[in-house]
């Protein structure tokens, strides 16, 4: 009787599971008559027309519909996988730098080696994820792989990661800049081939993950539960995270990055009732091959004629940041990362105004050599009188660039770092510069070529809306740590994808993105330079007027309003200060900098603890970083260059990292 009534329940358990799915099938059957019927065709007087059609038909349209619904399913299973085995609600491909560090490989194996490209990619795309997640995973070992751990180390691989990429793209783009457009996930299918190389796969992966239910089950346990159960927990865990990443980076290498699929589909299937492990992994790969295939048929019906209207993987990005968003919730650290208050240097500097003349000093010396110091056909040379008056025209404009877009990015991450109480707050961290690449990008859409005050002003526009969007998802929780950043990496995966779906159409938009994105100052001129200065010198002057702001508010609400401070108001002029600070330092020098982080950090380590002296000292020492970024980015690899912003990144993030992963002390 027992087991009668056991059963019973799993098989209603199958009732709202069964009934979902075949919702999600009659929709999927539904937008595909559509398609069938809405489908472009050739002109009837053409010749051959209804042959070519049929041709269209059998070896494009059938094959992409396949291939959505194979990848789709392939990429659900695999984050049904890798959240189950990292018990991480939001561990994905995407989130996790899988999908960068296969497009980084194959970036690499094309655009530097291109003899290899009869090689299989999916080699090269495999190697590139199973890299990367085991870094992600190394570096969130000692806080025992803590979900926000996880997903800033994984967006910190994937920020490093993107930056090699374009990076490489820029050097060799007659080879690379067709990998970056098909990275965005098009589905388009020439042939039957891309089916029939990807659905092996997915059974195989199936087969596998059905044959390791039971060890999925217990491993949903804490460590400790699964081991007493005899499970060999590492052994097995490499072996799901090597089938979870070999299913994902297969998928990248036959149609490009599907942007948070692997994220959406088992929740998606656990919120249609998928409760038990093997319900899982067959509700996630059919909602995950459902979602791909009604995205793919909205994007073809919304498309005019024969060209997409946006890549699918791009599309299905945007799905990625508002599920982030409703996903925060659910999140809970076990490690919480420290305050502002516990993070203070114990060092406190007895005469600050000595150690800011010494910065002053040191930035002198600084700028000096960056002008006069480089390195030539013959070797490296130090440039004087005549000589450094010829070479000033093409150093000095960038030099100054560098300096000032340090000085603004520094001062908005101080702004950000003391409004929420947050060591980890940043332009980059928290999504504002993505959303100034957002607005950009709508510019871009709306004029076709944008002056540079409509550029500045769109940018800041977006700048702002992303950074009050992250502060109204992250004020319920209290500003907290994890809340503040995943808020932040939710909205700047939702900007970047909205630059993801420009940047694969190739046109000449796509190079101003890219040229935006890698933060070039090769091409600055006197124009950016002014404009730096002038921004610097009409914007931070304000930030000492508001001093008695940056003391309150990081005490709370409560407490800024017990002593007359209106909270609203002073959060709002602070967000518009930063936003626009972001926004022409982003213009100036690109988005991935990490300098608004770094700055105030080095300035309080070196004990700087009063606001105007923490504040200058982070103006300073945000100028030195860019311009010492600037000056190394053109004579590293000599004669050849590194974007400045990405250089600055590649400095940036592993500082980001080490913080993440110190031990607490």
């Amino acid at each position: 009787m027992h087991g009668t009534v056991d059963r019973r329940r799993a098989i209603s358990g199958y009732g709202p599971l069964a009934r979902n799915g075949a919702l999600l099938g009659l929709a999927c059957v539904i937008a595909f008559s559509a398609l069938l019927l809405l489908r472009p065709h050739l002109a009837a007087d053409m010749r051959d027309a209804a042959a070519l059609d049929r041709i269209l038909l059998i070896d494009s349209l059938l094959p992409r519909s396949a291939i959505a619904i194979v990848a789709g399913a392939a990429l659900g299973l695999s984050g049904a996988l890798l959240q189950r085995v990292l018990r991480n609600p939001i561990a994905d491909a995407s989130t996790l730098g899988i999908a960068a560090g296969s497009q980084l490989a194959m970036t690499i194996a094309v655009g530097l080696f291109p003899l290899l490209i009869g090689l299989p990619r999916e080699i090269s795309a495999f190697a590139g994820g199973l890299a990367a997640v085991l870094i992600v995973l190394a570096l969130s070992w000692r806080r025992g792989l803590d979900p926000v751990t996880v997903a800033l180390c994984g967006m910190m691989v994937t920020l490093v990661a993107t930056a090699l990429s374009v990076t490489i793209i820029l050097a060799r783009g007659e080879y690379a800049m067709s990998v970056f457009i098909w990275g965005a996930g098009a589905l388009n299918q020439q042939s039957w081939d891309g089916v029939v190389a990807l659905a092996p796969r997915l059974i195989i992966g199936f087969a596998a993950a059905l044959v390791l239910v039971r060890p999925l089950t217990v491993m949903s346990l804490d460590d400790s539960s699964a081991k007493n159960l005899g499970i060999a927990l590492h052994s097995m865990r490499f072996a799901l995270l090597t089938l979870a990443v070999w299913l994902a980076a297969s998928v990248t290498a036959q149609v490009g990055i599907i942007g948070f699929l692997g994220l959406a589909a088992p929740h998606i299937a656990r919120f249609c009732g998928a409760r038990r492990t093997g319900q899982l992994l067959i509700a996630a790969p059919l909602a995950g091959a459902g979602i791909l295939f009604l995205t793919d048929c909205m994007v073809q019906l919304l498309s005019q004629g024969f060209t997409d209207l946006a890549p699918t993987g791009a599309a299905t990005a945007l799905l990625g940041g508002p599920l982030l968003l409703l996903l925060l919730p659910r999140l809970h650290s076990g490690n919480v990362l420290q305050t502002d208050g516990a993070l203070r240097s114990r060092l406190t500097i007895a005469a600050p105004g000595r150690a800011l003349v010494l910065l002053v000093l040191g930035m002198a010396l600084l700028f000096f050599c960056a002008l006069s110091i480089g390195r030539g056909v013959d070797g490296w040379h130090v440039a004087i009188g005549s000589q450094l008056s010829d070479l000033l025209p093409f150093r000095l404009p960038r030099t100054v660039v560098a300096a000032t877009a340090g000085a603004m990015l520094a001062a908005a991450g101080f702004i950000m770092q003391r409004l929420t109480g947050n060591p980890l707050a940043s332009p980059e961290i928290l999504g504002v510069s993505a959303g100034g690449g957002a607005g950009l990008t709508i510019a871009l859409f709306l004029f076709a070529f944008p002056s540079p005050a409509i550029t500045i002003t769109a940018m800041t526009i977006g700048a702002l809306i992303a950074f009050l969007a992250m502060m109204a998802f992250s004020a319920r929780g209290g500003f907290g740590p994890e809340r503040l950043l995943l808020s932040g990496v939710a909205i700047g995966a939702l900007c970047m994808a909205i630059v993801t779906v420009v940047l694969s159409r190739g046109d000449l938009r796509a190079f101003l993105l890219l040229t935006w994105l890698s933060g070039s100052t090769n091409r600055a001129g006197s124009f950016e330079a002014w404009t730096g200065i002038i921004s610097l010198a009409l914007i931070v002057p304000i930030l000492p007027m508001v001093r008695r702001w940056f003391d309150v508010l990081p005490l709370g609400g409560g407490v800024s309003r017990s002593v007359g401070l209106s909270v609203a108001a002073s959060r709002l002029t602070l967000s518009i200060l930063a936003a626009l600070l972001t926004a022409i330092a982003s213009f100036l020098v690109g988005p991935l900098s990490l300098t608004g982080l770094i700055a105030p950090h080095l300035a309080r380590l070196m004990g700087f603890r009063g606001t105007i002296g923490q504040l200058a000292a982070s103006l300073l020492l945000g100028a030195m970083l860019l311009v010492l970024a600037d000056w190394l980015s053109r004579t590293v690899i000599f004669p050849y260059e590194v974007p400045v912003g990405l250089f600055a990144a590649l400095i940036g993030g592993p500082y980001l990292i080490w913080f993440l992963t110190r031990k607490e002390t």
